[in-house]
């Protein structure tokens, strides 16, 4: 069996990335797939929370529409909470059977029967409450009567509409997760057979990785290619979107899957472990699903679905905010930088970002132009020459990261995240992700101007292999325990960590 040292392959695969020599090659059917054009992915967890809420107001709509143009009898004070109420009954009713799925929206009178259902018996007890609380000269039969049937109605063309729209963005695409296989042979031809009998519509397969090079592992496995070894998965990953890795691998052999996570684990994939190959049975709740594919959970995306658009609109609101209010500080840096030398105002460098993408960040320049280390490859010391006046001001402030704000409306960092490294910065001589096993895994999102890290102390020069582990330990820890009120945290304590944590700050 082919065996591969993990940590020496995604080494060798930024040492090209950070030299210039260009990306790592991977098998023509792996190139073929990463040049062809993708559509963008949809989470199925948002689609189906957007349905939810757009099915709720044009329901509650529809209720206080009729209400208000068509019945004289009762007052808003009375129609108003009921017509919420019953938006909420039909929500929790319609979830109850099932019909907020990505699966549902798919089928058609199976979906349809269901939500009439569900809208009847909201009806019934709408009906019966009123009765029982002897409401009846408050309420309006033809009210209730009319937006029954109109409900009924609306619930049969919205379902129609969005059930074309799922199909569509389905057959393109965009509700299919990008999957590959880890693992070869007669075991992952029974999984991909597995996949197309249950869960063809959530999975989009494009090949399969596997590090054994004999007749165990063919070059082709139910008319899918083998595009590499899991090592090559890294870099294909970095250069293609992929969703979903599942783990063809039997749980006896543990020494493979292990070899398989150390590698792996620095992806902002989901890993899941097929249970097709097990042995062992469980009861359902210790599997998740794909589809009707029954896995184990071995790692997760570390913010995804809601989360994502949570930490997207909280970082649009914080960046604008922080504009418009450090604004005055913002030009009175670029004056006095012009002031005190020549060159330009900002400066810009590459650094990685999410999935270890080049993105290119921009500061206020804090160097003299005739003595700029674009690439960083000497950390700023302690009265270093080459840092102006000002610029030795605007660093132990932290002012000089403020251009940033315009990385963050662009989408290309996060207020709060792992700090973005020089991609040739060193400790005692030694690269970063030579320094430190599992260096990548900070980049499973995007970087922050401020982190867990900074607001613990460790921020500024990283000189020792000491000093850059703590700092990858506390980004670590933050991917594990985000959350929005975390965010929001460090956000508020990164102003008392300037004050309190500046010695090393130059």
């Amino acid at each position: 069996m082919y065996r591969v040292d993990p940590k020496q392959a995604v080494l060798d695969h930024v040492s090209r990335q950070a030299g210039g020599e260009g990306e790592r090659a991977l098998s023509p059917a792996a190139e073929a797939i990463i040049a062809a054009p993708v559509e963008r992915s949809l989470s199925g967890a948002v689609v189906v929370g957007v349905v939810q809420v757009v099915e709720a107001v044009l329901l509650a709509t529809l209720g206080y529409g009729i209400y208000e143009y068509y019945v004289e009898l009762g007052q808003p004070a009375f129609y108003v909470p009921v017509i919420l109420a019953s938006c909420l009954l039909a929500n929790v009713l319609f979830n109850a059977g099932r019909t907020h799925r990505i699966a549902a929206y798919r089928s058609l009178f199976g979906q349809l029967g269901r939500v009439l259902v569900a809208w009847t018996l909201v009806m019934v007890v709408l009906a019966v409450g009123i009765f029982f609380f002897k409401a009846a000269d408050l309420f309006s039969r033809v009210w209730l009567a009319s937006w029954f049937v109109a409900g009924a109605v609306l619930l049969v063309a919205y379902r129609l509409a969005l059930r074309a729209l799922i199909m569509r963005w389905t057959a393109h695409g965009r509700l299919r997760r990008r999957t590959v296989i880890v693992g070869g042979g007669k075991d992952a031809e029974a999984l991909i057979d597995q996949i197309k009998a249950g869960a063809s519509n959530d999975i989009s397969l494009l090949g399969l990785f596997d590090d054994r090079i004999d007749d165990r592992s063919p070059d082709t496995v139910a008319g899918y290619p083998k595009l590499g070894k899991v090592a090559d998965l890294i870099e294909f990953a970095r250069r293609s979107q992929v969703d979903l890795v599942i783990v063809s691998m039997p749980l006896s052999a543990e020494k493979r899957v292990l070899d398989m996570l150390t590698q792996l684990w620095v992806l902002p994939v989901d890993i899941r472990l097929s249970a097709h190959m097990s042995k062992l049975k469980f009861t359902d709740k210790a599997y998740s699903y794909v589809g009707d594919i029954a896995v184990f959970d071995m790692a997760d995306r570390p913010i995804s679905d809601w989360n994502l658009v949570f930490k997207w609109v909280f970082d649009k609101v914080v960046a604008l905010t922080a504009l418009i209010l450090l604004s005055p500080v913002m030009i009175a840096t670029a004056i006095a930088i012009k002031l005190e030398s020549k060159g330009p105002v900002f400066f810009m460098q590459s650094r990685h970002g999410f999935n270890n993408e080049l993105i290119k960040i921009y500061k206020f320049r804090s160097m003299r132009t005739d003595m700029l280390d674009v690439s960083a490859a000497k950390l700023v010391t302690k009265g270093d020459p080459r840092v102006t006046k000002v610029g030795r001001f605007i660093r132990k402030t932290s002012i000089d990261e403020l251009p940033q704000l315009f990385n963050v409306l662009k989408d290309e960092l996060s207020i709060v995240g792992p700090r973005p490294h020089a991609l040739q910065a060193k400790a005692d001589n030694q690269l970063y992700y030579e320094a430190v096993e599992g260096y990548f895994a900070r980049h499973r999102v995007k970087p922050g101007m401020t982190g867990w890290a900074q607001i613990n102390g460790w921020r500024g020069e990283t000189d020792t292999i000491d000093k850059i582990m703590q700092r990858v330990n506390h980004d670590l820890y933050y991917i594990e325990h985000w959350s929005i009120l975390l965010d929001l945290y460090i956000v508020v304590m990164t102003p008392v960590s300037l004050v309190s944590h500046n010695e090393n700050a130059y």
